[in-house]
């Protein structure tokens, strides 16, 4: 699945986590309820009435929700770091609340079941089947501490939501089995079109390029050295209109506009301002380095400035990479560099188009950690 589908379930996922935070607090509002631990828990619950500590956790579990909401809209963490953490808490709360709603309708046991389903919408059946054993044991230690004398009554509850998460993680299995399918058909196809293209077309351009060259060496060993130069020059803009003809295809492969670089006779040199001092795992230096690379060309070619700086550091968990010119910066308040977003995204990472009135463009890179 691509990043972007990815991101629709994260929201998907977070909008549900809300809806089932407000619902719970109305269903426990309208349900009067007498909680799992009411022995030594004293308890004030009644129709139309919340006992305090439950309305304290299941507004506990708004503001979590709400939050969850928050930190996918600001993108500061990776979205599969924050998805195990959601899962995890998800199952707290669903103990927690089945500590203190244990009523005839009580809300809780759809807080085990969403999280059983989140993981096996998002990872497949082994995490699910973890998220799973984890709910059901939380819930069968709730019964043998607080009903120990009625077990019987409670014990297909557990039952049920182990059928229930094998179940979806089955078929959530079934689905990431299905996407992967399919994303190699699609990928295999799409090789095919890619040679042919470049076969039919690049390939025969780097052929008479090698023509032309061995047309210039014979000229230049017949000592016709102006015609030889002559056709070094018409040959370096045929390579350059290919070299961009070849990035704008890369860009429509990708499906990301293509850019038209500024004219190369009207265009200084920046300078550029470099520091870099991290350390990272060998396999992460390389990213790295193809990342700054990119962000070189990216001035050299659209900035339009006369300096730029690139800064890279790391934090013991992170690396971090700041990348500013005083430039034209961005025609669309939309866009992003494809080339560098794709790679962070592809690291697990974040990038951000800063945004501080400040003319330029400004990226902020924060890409984890991977150590061995």
């Amino acid at each position: 699945m691509t990043g972007k589908g990815l991101r629709q379930i994260d929201w998907s996922i977070a909008r549900c986590r809300l809806v089932l935070s407000v619902t719970a607090l109305i269903a426990v509002f309208i349900d009067p309820t007498a909680p799992m631990f009411s022995r030594w828990i004293p308890i004030t619950s009644g129709l139309f009435l919340i006992d305090p500590n439950a309305l304290a956790v299941l507004a506990a579990h708004f503001c979590y929700s709400v939050t969850v909401v928050y930190v996918l809209g600001r993108g500061r963490v990776p979205a599969p770091r924050l998805a195990t953490i959601t899962t995890w808490v998800d199952v707290l709360f669903g103990a927690a609340v089945a500590m203190f709603t244990e009523g005839a309708t009580s809300p809780f046991y759809a807080f085990f079941a969403f999280a059983v389903m989140e993981a096996g919408l998002m990872n497949g059946l082994r995490r699910a089947l973890l998220i799973t054993g984890a709910s059901v044991g939380l819930y069968l230690a709730l019964l043998l501490v607080s009903a120990a004398g009625n077990a019987n009554l409670y014990i297909m509850r557990p039952v049920y939501l182990a059928i229930t998460g094998y179940l979806v993680g089955y078929l959530g299995q079934q689905r990431l089995n299905l996407e992967a399918g399919i994303c190699e058909l699609a990928a295999e196809s799409q090789r095919h079109r890619i040679a042919r293209d470049l076969h039919d077309g690049r390939a025969q351009a780097l052929a008479g390029i090698t023509l032309r060259l061995e047309s210039c060496q014979e000229l230049r060993r017949r000592g016709r050295h102006t015609e030889a130069l002559l056709d070094l020059s018409e040959l370096q803009g045929s390579v350059n209109r290919e070299y961009d003809e070849l990035r704008a295809y890369m860009r429509s492969l990708a499906g990301v506009e293509a850019t038209t670089p500024p004219s190369r006779r009207s265009r200084r040199e920046p300078l550029l301002s470099i520091g870099a001092h991290f350390n990272a795992p060998a396999d992460l230096v390389e990213h790295v380095l193809q990342i700054l690379r990119e962000g070189v060309a990216n001035v050299r070619r659209h900035a339009q400035t006369d300096s730029a700086s690139i800064r890279v550091r790391d934090t013991g968990f992170e690396v971090l990479i700041a990348i500013d010119d005083d430039g034209v910066g961005f025609r669309d308040p939309a866009q992003e560099p494809w080339s560098i977003s794709s790679r962070v995204m592809e690291l697990g990472g974040t990038m951000d188009v800063v945004r501080n009135g400040k003319p330029g463009a400004h990226l902020a890179i924060s890409i984890p950690q991977r150590r061995a």
